[in-house]
C-alpha cells in the first residue's frame, strides 16, 4: 500500500511558501521538495512533528495510505 504524501495540499491550504517551511523547520528546499514529492523512503520523526507544528496539522493530514490500485 502506497503512501500519498499531502504536503503540498497542506501548504496551499494554509497559504505558506514552500522556502518558508523549509527555513523555519531547518531542512533544504531540495528536500522539502523531495518529501512533496512523495520520492523518499522516510522522515524523521522530528521533521515530520516541526512539519505539523509549523502548519498546525495532524501527520495524517501531511499521509495517507492509498490501495494498490490507485
Amino acid at each position: 500500500m502506497p503512501v500519498l504524501v499531502r504536503l503540498d495540499v497542506m501548504l496551499a491550504e494554509r497559504k505558506v511558501k514552500s522556502k518558508d517551511l523549509a527555513a523555519h523547520i531547518g531542512i533544504t528546499e531540495a528536500n522539502l521538495s523531495l518529501l512533496k514529492s512523495g520520492k523518499v523512503k522516510g522522515v524523521r520523526f522530528n521533521t515530520l512533528e516541526a512539519i505539523c507544528n509549523y502548519l498546525d496539522c495532524q501527520p495524517g493530514d501531511l499521509l495517507r495510505v492509498t490501495s494498490d490500485e490507485t
